[in-house]
């Protein structure tokens, strides 16, 4: 598994967050995106597609971030989710991080350290 060939999902309720993530992470390769506009969505699509890297907002109807991060740590602990979010407090942030994602990136998105972020999930594939 290489950054190149990564499948990442984008789950976030607002489209232009959405397009955003793509857009920026787009430009270092060839990626394959799948992406949910809420927390049931981002859930189930984990379990049937099975992506290399989630990249999850808190504040999704239906389920919030922290709820869909249990969901999914429960059917694989090894899933990776970095939370992308605005409206995280640093009880939220806590939450997140003990359900089981393994970092945080506070919106607006700073672009070289988003990359720095993702390059470390694929360091040593």
């Amino acid at each position: 598994m290489t950054l190149d060939n990564a499948k990442i999902l984008i789950g976030d309720d607002s489209i232009f967050a959405r397009r955003q993530l793509k857009d920026m992470i787009g430009s270092w390769g060839n990626f394959t995106f799948i992406e949910a506009a809420d927390g049931q969505e981002v859930i189930d699509l984990f379990l049937a597609e099975k992506p290399d890297l989630v990249l999850l907002d808190i504040v999704m109807p239906i389920k919030d971030g922290i709820a869909a991060v249990e969901e999914i740590i429960d059917t694989d602990p090894d899933a990776y989710i970095i939370m992308v979010s605005s409206m995280g407090t640093q009880t939220q942030l806590r939450r997140a991080i003990e359900a089981g994602a393994r970092d945080f990136i506070q919106k607006p998105i700073n672009s070289d350290h988003l990359k720095t972020i993702i390059t470390k999930r694929f360091e040593g594939r």
